[in-house]
């Protein structure tokens, strides 16, 4: 029992993590209606970001992560204004390929930049705290408020910014949105500012617990997709419902097997969603 309850407590940290790309991978295939692989390469590139404000810098956590969210959303801002927006007309099979190209080419260029050697933040050694026979890292407290407060943001920019109500309007019926007088293509770019944002939010927020490399995006990219389909594609809430369910499944997996396989929960979750609830725990377009 003691073993199971330290796996959700740090199933459900590593879900609140989780929950940042996946609101972004879902943000952005509400509004543009394809998606967005490429997110993998802007979790690992807001992850450097941070751990350049922070070990270079000497930024505090709350600003490096600002400029995570900051650097990752101008990357996929000019990844979709230069190298995806032209192909939308070929359909969106062709975009998330190209999405995916757009991935490996900002990987490799982040290895050539940094190296592969592992990459740790310039943070403070602390015990971990204790609630009887559980452990939790001061870290992984600290991620967890992160996590909730930028979630917390970002519900009150959809509903109370006009923006934000924009940009749901824009996803609900972009034909009615340019009616009443707003700019789909704009409401687009923002959507991946800040879609793109959250991922290299959620992907230093990875690091800040463990180390950063060029791939550290690329190994939560599934769980991410996992979490955006299991809440169902486009809708917010949903995305952080998933995102805490696959969170709870993996660290709960390995109890029984190998952490190397835990990624493995992703697939499950997507061929059983996908065969059970083709739309998702809460729709389509739930917000």
């Amino acid at each position: 029992m003691d073993a199971i309850l330290q796996a959700a407590v740090n199933g459900l940290v590593a879900g609140a993590i989780l929950a940042l790309p996946a609101i972004g991978f879902t943000a952005m295939f509400a509004v543009l209606r394809f998606p967005n692989f490429a997110v993998a390469a802007f979790a690992t590139l807001g992850a450097y970001g941070g751990w350049m404000a922070n070990a270079w810098l000497g930024w505090p956590v709350v600003a490096a992560l600002l400029a995570a969210f900051v650097l990752a959303g101008a990357a996929g801002a000019v990844t979709q204004r230069v190298a995806l927006d032209a192909l939308r007309p070929a359909g969106p099979l062709t975009v998330a390929i190209a999405a995916i190209a757009a991935n490996v080419i900002l990987e490799n260029v982040l290895r050539f930049a940094f190296g592969n050697d592992l990459l740790g933040f310039d943070l403070p050694l602390a015990r971990d705290v204790r609630f009887g026979s559980l452990r939790i890292g001061p870290q992984q407290i600290e991620n967890l408020i992160l996590a909730v407060a930028v979630m917390a943001a970002l519900f009150a920019f959809l509903a109370f910014t006009r923006i934000g109500k924009a940009m749901r309007a824009t996803a609900d019926n972009p034909d009615l949105a340019r009616l009443k007088g707003i700019e789909p293509r704009r409401v687009e770019l923002l959507a991946v500012f800040v879609g793109a944002g959250l991922c290299g939010a959620g992907g230093m927020l990875l690091g800040l617990d463990t180390s950063i490399d060029p791939l550290t995006g690329f190994r939560i990219v599934l769980s991410v997709f996992a979490a955006a389909v299991v809440g169902g594609l486009g809708s917010i809430p949903g995305a952080v419902a998933g995102a805490l369910l696959i969170g709870l499944a993996e660290e709960l997996a390995t109890l029984a097997i190998a952490p190397t396989y835990k990624s493995a929960i992703g697939f499950v979750a997507i061929l059983l969603t996908l065969s059970l609830r083709p739309r998702g725990l809460l729709g389509e377009r739930a917000y």
